[in-house]
């Protein structure tokens, strides 16, 4: 439980920021070389000046840091970030389902704050009491206010056994936890079942080797003449667009599931792999939890008249983030470009409005029971009528 005073509790990891599958070139951040005589640039004149001058001293390696930062803030990007070395390769681990830390997702939320959107079941921060809608107020001793997702997560991040002190904020009380960062269990994924013939697919995270898991899902399905798959996606911040792709492709026989265009570029289009699944019916629970990847597969069965969404409008992150990885092993994580649905749409800042509303906040069982309704509906229907 969560209290006013210190807690020794063991506890995970946490990231909230999505990548594409797409190779990044490795670029470098010095300045190009000037010929002898040529003037410095601001950048160079004011990091000699505060570099000898300032009367704390300071390091190239923070100046070079704030300098990055700084140039980030003036693209007024939430979702624009900079990683330091190890937070890099740390970030590289959550994307492949491995990492230590305290068990959480956090997100800026559209009033500035920091809030934790999911936490993850079992871990030590589940066990501590943090909560969905938690709102974060220092990390590691340091107030998040003015602080970038990535800096934040980083100090949420670290090896197991080592300690991070969390304060948050819920509603009117302020409670301050202390969590033991532990190695976290690749649990993105789980499968169950909702009804004697009805699978439930719970995807949590797009993170490496989702895409596989539910085609293979998918199936095994087809040899038990299920008469639906619920796939749920609630709460889910999204990852790798490779990865939704794929899980998209489950169930497409070929044909586009996204569109983005870079800056200076044609758009591209991502096609279904094929040889997915068309007959199954399928439900797509979704919520305000669900953005970005797993958005652009709910959007994408939506458009393709392939499933029916079932909840409550989106989050609306329709943005691409590239990251790239610079000489000293730092990297930066821009937005490239936007995404569009396969009809066209963007969803940013506007979401997936579902086909069926579900009241948000509602609990699991009316999910579950409208799901079997309209998965009732859809079978009684299959094959019974038809257009010409």
């Amino acid at each position: 439980m969560l209290s006013t005073r210190p807690l020794k509790i063991a506890a995970a990891v946490v990231a909230a920021l999505t990548a594409y599958g797409a190779g990044a070139a490795t670029v470098m951040l010095s300045s190009p070389a000037r010929p002898a005589g040529t003037r410095q640039s601001v950048l160079d004149q004011a990091e000699q000046r505060i570099a000898s001058q300032a009367a704390r001293p300071v390091s190239a390696a923070q100046l070079e840091r704030g300098a990055v930062e700084g140039m980030l803030s003036a693209l007024d990007d939430r979702w624009s970030a900079y990683y330091a070395p190890d937070d890099f390769a740390r970030f590289q681990q959550v994307l492949s389902g491995s990492y230590t830390g305290v068990g959480v997702w956090v997100r800026r939320a559209s009033d500035g704050s920091l809030r934790v959107l999911t936490v993850q079941p079992h871990s030590p921060a589940d066990r501590a009491g943090l909560r969905p809608g938690d709102v974060l107020v220092s990390v590691a001793g340091r107030v998040v206010t003015g602080r970038s997702v990535a800096d934040v997560v980083s100090d949420l991040r670290g090896d197991v056994g080592t300690t991070v002190t969390v304060q948050i904020r819920r509603h009117t009380q302020q409670l301050t936890a202390r969590l033991r960062r532990a190695a976290v269990a690749d649990d993105d994924v789980a499968a169950s079942m909702v009804s004697p013939t009805i699978e439930r697919l719970r995807i949590t995270a797009f993170t490496r080797g989702v895409g596989r898991w539910v085609r293979a899902q998918v199936a095994r399905a087809r040899t038990r003449n299920l008469d639906g798959i619920v796939l749920d996606l609630r709460g889910d911040p999204g990852g790798l667009l490779d990865e939704a792709v794929e899980t998209a492709s489950a169930f497409l026989d070929g044909g586009p599931v996204v569109s983005y265009a870079q800056r200076g570029s044609t758009p591209r289009v991502l096609d279904a792999l094929g040889h997915g699944d068309t007959g199954i019916p399928l439900v797509v629970l979704v919520d305000g939890g669900t953005a970005s990847a797993a958005e652009i597969v709910a959007a994408a069965l939506q458009d393709r008249g392939r499933a029916v969404l079932l909840g409550s409008r989106t989050f609306g992150k329709g943005s691409v983030q590239a990251p790239t990885q610079l000489s000293d092993g730092s990297a930066l994580e821009l937005t490239v470009g936007h995404y569009l649905t396969p009809a066209g749409r963007s969803l940013d800042g506007v979401g997936v409005q579902p086909d069926v509303a579900i009241p948000a906040g509602s609990g699991a069982g009316a999910f579950e029971q409208r799901a079997v309704e309209v998965l009732s509906g859809l079978t009684a229907d299959a094959g019974s009528s038809g257009r010409g």
